[in-house]
């Protein structure tokens, strides 16, 4: 696998806070030695999770954003390794894999100005190449009979979820977001905004449902070409939480009933979630407990092959709680 960084134990143990008669999961988790065969090595393994962090901001870069996604993955690591590990959180059948290291195409994109088109297309050229290293490791997770929880990152990551999970089950997918946006714009060059179109269009997506688009926030355009294809679907977070036109509970029976007939990923981006620091932070959006009910009610599902949590942007006094956000999210998943 191109670009990966094993997760080592010389990080875990600079990492893990070790306490006289606690058990910390970070002290039972896998992790592989050596880079090589790493379908092999999963597919041998008694595991049942893998998470693997996409630490860059690129695709939010090339999408006109604010950048600071590409921190999530640690702050994540410095809190999930110090939680219990107990009858709950199921430590020993989870593998840290580590992450895809896309610090040179960082570097290549940062000397970049975002007001100029050209330098906006030279971003987007790059989004299309961290594509492929997701696609990759995507693909041989799935392959392995593993499912990854993928910590990002940009929403632009969406794509390689997906077309890895497609390639490798041989057929197209059914995803649902959690997103205050559809990431459904135009075909204009691979960025953040248009993971999902993207996917559509080359046929790795069948059904899609958004759940809890802001009125806001989504062009009267983009709710027209929804309203015309029946493999799209949606409801808003004011018809929910502030007009209440339906129950919580009824909106997530409906959007199964659009997804669950075939394999489908489970996709969270921060932005949805209220007063997260994220590359489009609101003021109003679903709480924290809200979105685990949420993640809880899709991932029992026997079709739910993967948990993708993106967009969120710790800076130094939001990292814990990023940190908390992100591990309640990873957990769940896995206590499902």
């Amino acid at each position: 696998m191109d670009k990966l960084v094993l997760f080592k134990n010389s990080s875990r143990n600079k990492l893990l806070n070790k306490r006289p008669g606690e058990s910390k999961f970070g002290q039972h988790v896998k992790i592989l030695t050596r880079i090589s065969n790493i379908y092999e090595q999963l597919k041998n393994l008694d595991v049942n999770h893998v998470i693997i962090g996409l630490p860059e901001d690129i695709g939010i870069f090339a999408n006109h954003g604010k950048t600071g996604a590409a921190k999530a993955w640690e702050a994540t690591l410095k809190v999930l390794l110090n939680i219990q590990s107990n009858q709950y959180t199921k430590a020993d059948k989870v593998l840290i894999l580590g992450h895809l290291d896309f610090s040179s195409e960082i570097l290549e994109v940062s000397k970049l100005d975002s007001s100029n088109k050209k330098d906006i297309l030279k971003a987007r050229q790059v989004v299309a190449k961290v594509d492929n290293y997701v696609t990759h490791a995507i693909h041989q997770i799935i392959l392995a009979g593993k499912k990854p929880i993928i910590i990002g990152g940009g929403h632009n990551n969406a794509y390689g979820n997906i077309k890895g999970t497609s390639l490798a089950l041989n057929k197209p997918i059914n995803v649902i977001n959690l997103d205050a946006h559809s990431d459904f714009r135009p075909e204009e060059g691979r960025h953040s905004g248009n993971g999902f179109s993207y996917a559509y269009a080359e046929g790795f997506l069948k059904n899609y449902f958004i759940f809890g688009l802001h009125e806001n926030y989504t062009s009267d355009k983009l709710f027209k070409t929804f309203n015309k294809f029946k493999s799209i679907k949606y409801n808003t977070f004011e018809s929910l939480e502030v007009r209440k036109e339906f129950k919580f509970k009824e909106a997530l029976n409906s959007a199964l009933e659009h997804i669950s007939n075939a394999p489908f990923g489970i996709e969270i981006d921060c932005d949805a979630i209220e007063n997260i620091p994220s590359s489009a932070m609101t003021p109003s959006g679903f709480s924290v407990n809200k979105t685990r009910s949420f993640l809880n009610y899709y991932a029992k599902h026997s079709n739910a092959y993967y948990l993708h949590i993106c967009e969120a942007a710790p800076t130094k006094k939001t990292e814990t709680q990023i940190g908390k956000l992100i591990t309640y999210l990873i957990t769940d998943f896995i206590k499902s």
